[in-house]
């Protein structure tokens, strides 16, 4: 697995580590899983656009 180094002021990497405390998981896995779920959002919002793009289009073309 790659490593890699992020900066973050440490108010907010102790929060972090708060959370991930209370959930019982490491940092790391817990930036993993925020990482996943901006993914997923990013995704879905830019097929969204894409498809909202296309209907537009296809509309200005009918």
């Amino acid at each position: 697995m790659a490593r890699i180094l992020v900066s973050m002021p440490d108010d907010f990497l102790k929060s972090v580590d708060k959370l991930a405390d209370n959930e019982r998981r490491t940092r790391s896995e817990l930036v993993r899983e925020a990482l996943r779920a901006y993914i997923r959002k990013t995704g879905i919002q830019n097929s969204k656009k894409a498809l909202n793009n296309a209907q537009v289009l296809e509309e200005l073309l009918d």
